[in-house]
């Protein structure tokens, strides 16, 4: 069992990171402000102008710990990778799969079956703890909506055909985000549907920025256990683009940040006053909420569940190395399918 790293987040302009023994030591204005010791991370990711010592950066790369940098907004920008130390016979076991169309489809369609029936627990849930402060209407929708993501997780798990199932995927998210905004109880939040690049409210200038931290742990997780995280199953290949991190994902994108950002909404701990319009109406998030959001995510990160294959405790945070490790399995030929995370 891999043991549980943290991630250190950077958020402070003009922060400098350098390396002292083994530990990562953060430095502001020529006063420290943060050490830790280096063997307890597991990923560094860095937003907007911070600097990073090039022996840090060959230290981290020598210990497996991931270096992202991000612009202050969670936009991905650069990583810093040492050498390539997967199994290449596993490498080639995965292209072979990607281009294979029955393997491949399978995958991606066990992936899908994961993300709509976390998105329907997300839903239940949602029924479950707050339906008596919903009107009749609203209920009937959320109810509608999770019994209509029951169908695409059923019919993704039973597909046969990649292009299929990334329609069933699109069909969910649709079905998914047109009722999101009813599970919202911040007068001050809004939320017509998902917009990106850019984003046009701030639930999704939130969202968006969890999607962003979430992806660094995915890849992290894939590179960790000898995958290419460029070369997906679900995702298209495209030139710069993470498509098998972006597939991993997929199906932790509800239980890692969504609830994450109904907490944050519901709870108040970020409030409208927290964004702010930019030129052209795409929306931004303050450096405090960014902050705010950066703890409570690693906060869910530690929360424990039952793993539904496995069946053993662990916690949040392990469950995208635990994904990629069976994702491996399977490549290897030592599980007939792909078990995709469901939360229960």
């Amino acid at each position: 069992m891999r043991r549980h790293l943290n991630t250190l987040f950077v958020t402070t302009e003009g922060a400098w990171l350098h390396k002292d023994g083994a530990n990562i030591v953060v430095e502001v204005e020529r006063r420290e402000v943060g050490r830790v010791p280096a063997h307890m991370m597991g990923g560094v990711v860095c937003f907007g102008r911070v600097g990073v010592s090039p022996p840090l950066m060959g230290f981290c790369a020598e210990q497996g710990i991931a270096l992202s940098f991000l612009t202050e907004h969670g936009r991905f920008v650069a990583r810093v990778e040492g050498a390539q130390s997967g199994n290449v016979l596993l490498r080639r076991r995965q292209y072979r799969a990607t281009d294979e169309t029955a393997a491949c489809a399978a995958i991606a369609g066990s992936m899908v079956a994961g993300k709509a029936a976390n998105q329907r627990t997300v839903l239940r849930r949602a029924l479950r703890d707050h339906g008596d402060r919903l009107d009749d209407a609203a209920r009937d929708r959320l109810d509608d909506a999770q019994r209509r993501l029951a169908d695409v997780a059923r019919r993704a798990a039973a597909c046969g055909d990649t292009d299929a199932a990334r329609g069933l995927e699109g069909d969910g998210a649709r079905t998914y985000f047109g009722v999101f905004g009813l599970l919202l109880r911040n007068p001050g939040f809004g939320f017509a549907g998902r917009s990106r690049r850019p984003p046009l409210d701030a639930v999704n200038a939130l969202l968006s920025f969890l999607y962003a931290v979430l992806g660094h742990d995915c890849r992290a997780a894939l590179e960790t256990v000898g995958l290419d995280p460029q070369v997906g199953f679900l995702h298209r290949d495209r030139p710069g683009r993470a498509g098998l991190a972006l597939d991993l994902m997929e199906e932790l994108r509800p239980i890692l940040a969504d609830r994450v950002a109904l907490s944050l909404v519901n709870r108040q701990q970020v409030g409208p006053d927290d964004f702010m319009v930019r030129n052209g109406g795409a929306v931004e998030m303050g450096e405090a909420a960014r902050k705010t959001v950066l703890t409570a995510y690693q906060e869910r990160k530690r929360d424990e569940i039952q793993h539904p294959f496995l069946e053993e405790r662990v916690t949040l945070g392990l469950v995208a190395h635990l994904q990629a490790r069976l994702l491996a399995r399977h490549l290897r030929g030592d599980l007939d399918g792909y078990p995709p995370f469901l939360w229960k």
